[in-house]
């Protein structure tokens, strides 16, 4: 008898302890090398523990138990031998590939619903087992599902033999649900107590501290979103098809911040002890809304994209979150960070800083409004901006000045080519 003792990896730099979110195998089961048994929190991330060899597995801690890394979680015995009945590795490959097929001719309207404008196809399913009856939830799914009060009868299983996928999911909840459909109140009077994730209490510990610890201050301003609407309508098919990504707000708004953080270096700087540590490069994190909450992952370099880039990279980081792939180095190292309630419905806020960042700049609602154009009312799409900003580092003059930098470049975007700068400047050599 050979056992193989599997032990916690270490997800990142700092991190010296993991919570079992989730075991995708039951004990006593059989696994193949590589296949996905378990799902970690770290407090930075969700992460996917694979089997390191095959064999019989034996569970050494439970869902909820945190765990050092280092640590033991499972045993594998390696000589035992594969059940009669269940498929070889190969034949199991089928299964994902199969289903991936189906998910890319999945009906429209279910395209349309998905968060993100291409279908992501699941590959959540344990190997060897590929026959699954009409609805059952791969355990993905199940536990998505769970965790959002989803049954089975609002989605419509799109994966191999009528299986519920983790996209499906995301699918049914992006389009909503009739209020046939809802539970609604029990009525019972009676409370549940849940142990809060490792990743939600972080947060919880990070929102704390940066609230006792820095000087938050939040500045507001408006911004016409005509100007960028317009061209948005105007070039958003082409745009589309020459680069293979749809034209978003985000964009607009990160290269605007990254030509106002140029002139306002202090905005994406940060304090170290006494001392301040401006950077010479613009990390924009991004936030987005997944299954596990909101993430920060981090567009490197932001400065140096072009729309294009910054749309695909924004889409690549979105669906992994969205996904569970994300790892804690595409969500470590920020300079500045952009987050947008609007799609929420959110008409004002005042977001809190992402520490150790200094800034944090708040995207809300567009919404129609009456407003004094050449001294004529006019209706025009406003959304209201808000930065919040540690008062330690950044005076009221940089924050405000920066703030009305990002709104000129919104309602001027020819201004994002020449730097910041009036083209009409630039042609005169002003």
């Amino acid at each position: 008898m050979s056992v193989l003792e599997m032990k916690v990896p270490s997800p990142g730099e700092s991190i010296s302890e993991v919570e079992i979110a989730q075991w995708l195998v039951s004990d006593g089961d059989y696994v193949e090398k590589d296949q996905a048994i378990a799902e970690v929190d770290s407090d930075k991330a969700t992460l996917e523990l694979p089997a390191e060899e095959s064999g019989i597995i034996t569970l050494k801690a439970e869902d909820g138990d945190t765990v050092a890394v280092g640590a033991v979680v499972c045993l594998i015995d390696t000589s035992a031998e594969r059940p009669e009945g269940m498929d070889a590795p190969a034949a199991a490959e089928e299964a994902p590939k199969e289903e991936a097929k189906e998910e890319k001719s999945a009906p429209a309207e279910n395209k349309a619903a998905s968060v993100s404008p291409d279908p992501v196809t699941s590959t959540d399913s344990a190997a060897g087992k590929t026959n699954y009856a009409t609805g059952t939830p791969s355990p993905a799914a199940a536990k998505m599902m769970k965790e959002n009060g989803v049954s089975a009868n609002q989605v419509n299983g799109t994966g191999k033999d009528g299986r519920i996928t983790k996209q499906d999911v995301v699918a049914a909840m992006a389009g909503g649900f009739s209020t046939a459909d809802a539970a609604g109140w029990g009525g019972t009077r009676e409370q549940k107590r849940e142990k809060m994730k490792m990743l939600r209490r972080k947060i919880a510990e990070r929102l704390v501290s940066v609230k006792n610890e820095t000087a938050m201050l939040t500045t507001f301003n408006e911004v016409d979103m005509k100007p960028i609407m317009d061209l948005r309508k105007k070039y958003k098919q082409a745009f589309a098809e020459h680069h293979e990504v749809n034209l978003g707000f985000m964009s607009f708004f990160t290269k605007a911040v990254t030509e106002a953080l140029n002139l306002y270096p202090a905005v994406n700087a940060q304090i170290d002890g006494q001392e301040m540590i401006f950077h010479d490069y613009a990390d924009i994190g991004i936030a987005v809304s997944s299954p596990k909450g909101l993430m920060v992952p981090v567009v490197r370099n932001a400065e140096q994209m072009s729309l294009a880039e910054i749309e695909r990279e924004i889409k690549r980081l979105a669906i992994k979150a969205r996904d569970g792939k994300i790892t804690p180095d595409e969500m470590t190292g920020g300079t500045f960070t952009i987050t947008n309630g609007g799609v929420f419905g959110s008409m004002l806020s005042t977001p809190i800083i992402n520490p150790p960042q200094s800034a944090i700049l708040g995207m809300h609602n567009i919404v129609e409004r009456p407003v004094a154009i050449d001294g004529k009312v006019e209706i025009r799409p406003i959304m209201y901006v808000a930065l919040s900003y540690d008062h330690r580092i950044i005076d009221g003059k940089e924050s405000v000045s920066f703030l009305v930098k990002v709104k000129e470049m919104l309602e001027n975007p020819e201004r994002m080519i020449f730097g910041s700068k009036d083209p009409y400047e630039v042609l005169l050599g002003l």
